[in-house]
């Protein structure tokens, strides 16, 4: 992952924070465009405003509105996006079996202006979950950097017993390569995290011990979050249509 706030001569990167449900929401745009298009990774509802004022302050044209995965911890603000800005699509992996305008699969690229996106399936913490990964070659920016969702956390992942979870499936995943911050960082890489992190560093067995033996609580919000999330945040807005 790269700093907080960076810019290159075509990226602009924002990392932006929901303190309640410790999520991270990407500002991504191509600022070397004459439209400076501009996509969210992961926006949470009650940092929508937030998130469009910045967005209007640095003068880029939001694209999309993606997911790595159906949460289960907030209710996403892409509903709510597409309402405030017209045109904006809404994005998520086709096996979410979520809502969305546009359904992407492994391989495929997600464009704003000369910039892209590349969708990694990563299956385990839900059987829909995908890594979003910037673009490869000399007309990309350097160094590249994965958006994995719940995937992978900074020293930690994601569980595995819920929305067709499966620890097996997380391990190959996240070992093809390698975020939500609950232990007060902000960044890592893939390499570091196959180092350090504790859940990671195991053989797949012990992950596995692991994984089935961590008794959470199920996400306080998982309730109002999973039905909205279905239908792309849409649960509450009966008059838009996705």
């Amino acid at each position: 992952m790269g700093s907080s706030s960076s810019s290159s001569s075509k990226l602009l990167f924002r990392q932006l924070f929901e303190k309640e449900s410790s999520t991270y929401t990407y500002l991504l745009a191509d600022i070397s465009h004459p439209d400076k298009p501009a996509l969210l990774i992961d926006p949470v509802d009650k940092t929508v405003d937030r998130d469009l004022k910045l967005i209007n302050e640095l003068g880029l044209k939001l694209v999309y509105a993606m997911n790595t995965h159906v949460h289960a911890d907030h209710v996403t603000g892409t509903g709510l996006l597409k309402t405030k800005v017209p045109g904006v699509k809404s994005v998520i992996s086709k096996a979410s079996g979520s809502k969305a305008d546009k359904f992407v699969e492994h391989g495929e690229r997600v464009s704003i202006g000369d910039l892209y996106l590349e969708v990694r399936a990563t299956p385990g913490h839900t059987a829909g979950c995908v890594t979003y990964v910037t673009g490869e070659g000399a007309d990309q920016p350097q160094p590249r950097m994965a958006f994995t969702g719940d995937a992978v956390l900074i020293r930690g992942c994601g569980r595995t017993d819920f929305q067709g979870g499966c620890s097996d499936q997380l391990y190959e995943s996240v070992h093809s390569q390698a975020t939500h911050d609950y232990k007060g960082f902000e960044v890592s890489t893939v390499g570091e995290e196959m180092q350090h992190n504790p859940r990671l560093t195991k053989d797949k067995e012990t992950f596995k011990s692991i994984m089935s033996n961590l008794n959470l609580p199920y996400p306080k919000m998982i309730d109002v979050a999973l039905p909205a999330n279905m239908v792309c945040g849409l649960q509450d807005l009966p008059s838009q249509a996705n």
